[in-house]
């Protein structure tokens, strides 16, 4: 056997130990970009994290990676070995970890200009170059769409337990959302349900809800596919406040009605997974 055959078979050893250490697997998808499914993705780690489960959240967006700003986690380098030579994911807080491009590059300025076998072959690097402690869940953020990430992910792990759609209530986002259904479905990943982010805005004054992007697309795309609708998240500018200051929302703003529209979508999580 040549050095590159070693290489590649303890590769696969690290792998298969990394995901024997990993309990549920949750894919984070959306049909396009812009409708916040980074934002949906570590609001749900740091609400089961509440929950008092052991979280990780691997961010396969190559080009375009936000959990490190989301995650307040810009510029910080990778944790040390636990019990060999590689390194261990960004631990956020005690049972948050977090694997992320933006831990890997120089700066948030500098651009992955790769082409698809190379972000396939850092997702592998990602699974089986990094050492992963014991996780109760795992959520892989992907980038928009149904390529090569989502598929490289979805083959490397074996399967997945479960996706999550992220979708606004208007018919453009509605198209391409459908279509990570199906992506789903046809790689025997099952939908666990959608979220329909930026489901209106609470007015400040009267607090009724104003649908700016209509609203019951979440509701009809649930019923056309035969799928769960796991909860409708209004608009809120203390979303961003907290996404740029890399502070999780479900925890710092938990009274108001977004942050606790992500708190009954991770009990529904939770018990779709139990």
């Amino acid at each position: 056997m040549d050095k590159g055959d070693m290489n590649r078979e303890m590769g696969e050893i690290h792998q298969q130990e990394n995901l024997s250490r990993i309990g549920k697997k949750i894919l984070v998808m959306s049909g396009k970009g812009g409708v916040g499914k980074s934002t949906v993705a570590v609001n749900l780690v740091f609400g089961l994290a509440l929950q008092g489960k052991r979280v990780g959240i691997l961010d396969v967006d190559v080009h375009g990676p936000s959990v490190g700003k989301l995650m307040g986690i810009e510029g910080r380098t990778l944790g040390n070995p636990l019990s060999d030579h590689r390194p261990t994911p960004v631990k956020v807080i005690e049972n948050v970890y977090a694997l992320t491009m933006a831990s890997l590059i120089e700066t948030p300025d500098t651009p992955v200009i790769w082409r698809g076998p190379l972000k396939t072959g850092a997702i592998k690097q990602f699974l089986q170059d990094i050492e992963w402690p014991e996780l109760d869940y795992l959520v892989v953020d992907c980038p928009p769409g149904t390529g090569d990430e989502p598929l490289t992910v979805v083959q490397l792990m074996g399967g997945m337990d479960g996706s999550i759609i992220v979708t606004t209530p208007q018919d453009v986002a509605l198209l391409d959302a459908r279509k990570t259904i199906n992506f789903s479905k046809q790689m025997n990943v099952p939908v666990l349900g959608i979220v329909e982010n930026m489901s209106g805005l609470i007015c400040p004054h009267c607090q009724k809800l104003i649908p700016l992007f209509k609203e019951g697309g979440g509701e009809k795309a649930a019923a056309d596919f035969n799928v769960d609708l796991l909860g409708k998240i209004p608009l809120d500018p203390a979303v961003v406040i907290a996404g740029d200051a890399g502070r999780p929302f479900i925890y710092d703003y938990n009274t108001l009605p977004a942050a606790q529209r992500y708190e009954e979508i991770v009990k529904k999580i939770e018990e779709k997974l139990a």
